[in-house]
Order: C-alpha cells, then structure tokens, then sequence
C-alpha cells in the first residue's frame, strides 16, 4: 500500500460509522437527558470531526513536491492529525467531563426506568458499528505484519488516531453501559454521571497519546539508531569513505525519511581508476616532450575530477536508496 492511500481505508469507514453512530447516540441523549449518553454523543460527534480533518491532512499531504516544498507535502497529515488530537482533547473531553460534573453536581432529571432499553439497543449498535471499524483500522495498521510494538512506534499517525479512537469509542461505549445498568439496578443516577466522567477521561488520555506522536513528527521524527548505525556501515564499506563526521535524518512523510551526512572524503581508489583505466599513461607518453600538452593534460585531468566524485555519490546515495526503502533523499557533502 502506498504511503499516500495509507489512512484512506480507516478514516473513511470511521468516518460513516461515526456519522451514523453520532445520530442515533444523540437522539437518545436528547430525549433521556442521560449523562452518559450525551458523554457519548459528544465523543461520536467529536470523531467525526477529526475524521474529516485526518481526511483533509491525507488529500493535503498527497500533493507532490513543488518549488515551494521541494521534499513534499507529507507534513500537511501530521499537522491535521495533531489539530484532531487537539479537538478530541477540547471537544471530546472538555465538554463531556463539563457536562458530566454539572449533571453530578446538579439534581438530574433523568427517569431510572424511561427509555433505558432503547438506550441499551443503541450502544449495542454502536458496539458493532465501532467494533467493525476498528477492525478495519488494525488491519490496515499491520498490513502484512504481526502486530507489536514496533508496528504501533512506525505507524501512520492517521491510520493511528483511527485505531486509538475507535478502541476508546468501543471501551465508552462499553462504560456507557455499565453505567446504565448499574443506574438500572440501583436506581441512583450518580452512575450515569460518573459514567460520563470516565468517557471524558479516556478521550483526554487518547488525545494526550495522539498529541505526543504527532508533535514528534512534526518537529522532526528521526531515523532508528539501529538503521542509522546500518546506512553509516554502508557508507564506510565505500573505499572512497574514510569517516562519517556528521549523520542527520527526518521525516518528511510517513515511512520516508530525508537523511543529510557529512564525510570524510578519500579520493585517491578514484586517482586508481583513472590510473588502472591507462587512459593517463598513454596520454602522457604522446605528450610528455610537451610541456603546453602536458599542462593541458593536467586540466583536463582536473576537470574529470569532481564528474568522477559526483558519480561515486550518486552511486552510494543509490545503494543506501535500494537497501533502506524508507530513505527518499539523501545529501552527502564532503568535508
């Protein structure tokens, strides 16, 4: 799956759940006035916001490089996903946790016995609805990989954002009911808020989790230590590479990096090229009585030089390119 369609499965699926699901959640938080069920609502409605920001960063980013940014526009995905993060955090948890505290605080309205089966019913149906697309997210999170840790550390913060909110829309969702059956079985409607309170909390920590992996992308994600020591040993099995004084990468897209190196050069297996090649010998010997033709030699000599350097880079920079698929560009300067 190419990088620029990564997301596109979750997010879009996500997002229809979500629309379906925020409907008939806020339909019965109207006509109940449960806490927990507004908390709900609230969490859907704010799911289907960031869905269609994540979709707006995954349209953006999937611009090609231009003049004005010459490595692409794969940033544009984690900046929207962090404005989604940032939402989840307001919106989401902000109002629930608000509106919850005011319900607790507050002497509520809400009849024990009214509308609870129909309330039941709906959560049950936005158990299925979320728990589908939350499958569809982890599926496209792996791809064709076992799911563990390093999976979650390298994944698209997009296809990310999906999963952590649909697993926290199912986890509310299961809160939801736990609090409607104990406000069912007690009779005291404190459950129902507190309810509410929870779901606010498990958004605030979503988002804190979601805010964290894009602001490191954003300022600049770099490359494992491990593939860093891996291309370094590259570059120094090059005989013309005597040191790397300098290594630096970041991301500028999802599973793509950018990686600028300073090195030590050493030019002379070059000088051996051109020597085992013959080509300096037989010219040598047609004008070495002459001296004009001798200097002229020299120039020209020269001037093969940095052609000569140039190839060699090219030829490393597609090395590091054909081994670590992940590298999209790569500076190397000579010190």
């Amino acid at each position: 799956m190419s990088h620029k369609t990564q997301g596109n499965r979750s997010v879009i699926s996500a997002l229809v759940g979500n629309v379906f699901v925020t409907i008939i959640k806020t339909i019965i938080a109207v006509t109940s006035g449960s806490a927990s069920m507004f908390a709900e609502s609230v969490h859907s409605f704010a799911d289907t916001l960031n869905q269609s920001l994540l979709l707006i960063g995954l349209k953006r980013s999937s611009r090609p490089a231009d003049d004005s940014k010459g490595y692409g526009y794969g940033i544009e995905r984690f900046f929207w996903s962090l404005i989604s993060a940032c939402g989840i955090l307001f919106i989401g948890a902000g109002v629930t946790v608000y509106h919850s505290i005011d319900s607790l605080m507050s002497e509520s309205n809400v009849s024990v016995h009214e509308l609870n089966y129909f309330t039941i019913l709906v959560l049950c149906i936005a158990f299925v609805v979320e728990g589908t697309t939350l499958i569809i997210a982890i599926r496209e999170l792996r791809g064709k990989k076992e799911l563990t840790r390093k999976v979650f550390a390298d994944a698209d913060p997009v296809t990310l954002a999906v999963v952590y909110e649909d697993s926290a829309a199912v986890l509310g969702v299961l809160v939801a009911l736990l609090a409607q059956e104990l406000m069912y079985v007690t009779g005291n409607n404190i459950y129902d808020s507190i309810g509410g309170i929870i779901v606010g909390f498990i958004l605030g920590f979503l988002a804190i989790l979601l805010i964290i992996k894009n602001h490191n992308y954003i300022i600049g994600k770099s490359l494992d230590d491990e593939v860093t020591e891996e291309i370094k040993e590259l570059l120094l099995e090059d005989p013309c590479i005597e040191n790397v004084s300098e290594f630096k990468s970041v991301a500028v897209d999802i599973n793509k990096y950018r990686i600028y190196t300073t090195v030590e050069w050493n030019g002379s297996p070059l000088y051996e090229e051109i020597y085992e090649a013959g080509d300096l010998k037989e010219e040598f010997d047609n004008i070495k009585n002459d001296f004009r033709e001798f200097t002229k030699l020299m120039f020209k000599t020269t001037d093969r030089i940095p052609r000569l350097v140039g190839n060699r880079i090219d030829e490393i920079e597609k090395r590091i390119k054909e081994k670590f698929p992940q590298i999209a560009y790569v500076d190397i300067e000579i010190n």
